[in-house]
């Protein structure tokens, strides 16, 4: 818990019931340990997608289809969603997820590693959602960028590893010591980037949210 949970719970308090669809998939989810976007953050979602009107977004890490589920409610008519899933006891979930939601023709799911899928889209995305391994974020981050249409938004979900991204190297257990420093150096990049303007919020478990500049654009501040 990055943020006072006493907020978090107030919070959450307010929140509005999703569609009968998204509430059962999160259900179904939260029942069998599979983890899905925090109610913060689907709330923070909404907004963004409303605000920002994308028409092709890409996702990567579909899980049980849940998150990609949301943002075809919440992005205008038309919007085409490629999500991309590599544990294959997923798939299956997901792929009759989008059928039980009437959606399988507005989401193409694609399977494998991402990192293999990646190279091969070539079409410009106007939104890219973040939520696969958190070590692979970085190794991910150049193929982003080439998909990513200027004026587009990356959001990249659970940076803040549950608050273990502050702590120093070798406090941090052995295991989880390779993963919190790309996670560092991938946060680090979207902040330095020249291409990339980034806000790091204290959401859910952090979230960054960045904006492809024009390449002749410059920065407040540089």
């Amino acid at each position: 818990m990055i943020v006072d949970e006493r907020i978090v719970t107030f919070i959450n308090s307010m929140e509005t019931e999703n569609s009968k669809i998204l509430e059962a998939i999160e259900s179904e989810a939260l029942s069998t340990y599979v983890p899905i976007i925090r109610k913060e953050m689907q709330s923070f979602l909404k907004v963004l997608l409303t605000i920002q009107k994308p028409m092709r977004i890409l996702e990567v890490g579909t899980a049980v289809g849940f998150s990609a589920l949301l943002m075809s409610e919440y992005a205008p008519a038309g919007c085409e969603i490629t999500t991309i899933e590599n544990y294959e006891k997923r798939i299956p979930i997901a792929r009759n997820n989008f059928k039980r939601a009437g959606k399988e023709s507005q989401i193409t799911l694609l399977e494998g590693d991402a990192m293999e899928v990646l190279p091969t889209l070539d079409e410009p995305y106007d939104f890219i959602f973040m939520d696969a391994a958190k070590g692979q974020y970085i190794h991910y981050m150049p193929e982003v960028m080439r998909l990513l249409k200027t004026g587009g938004t990356l959001v990249s979900d659970n940076v803040m590893q549950d608050g273990s991204i502050i702590e120093s190297r070798f406090a941090v257990e052995r295991r989880d010591r390779t993963i919190h420093s790309r996670m560092r150096e991938y946060l680090y990049e979207l902040k330095h980037h020249e291409e990339l303007l980034t806000s790091i919020i204290p959401l859910g478990d952090g979230v960054a949210v960045s904006v492809k500049l024009d390449k002749k654009d410059t920065k407040v501040g540089e």
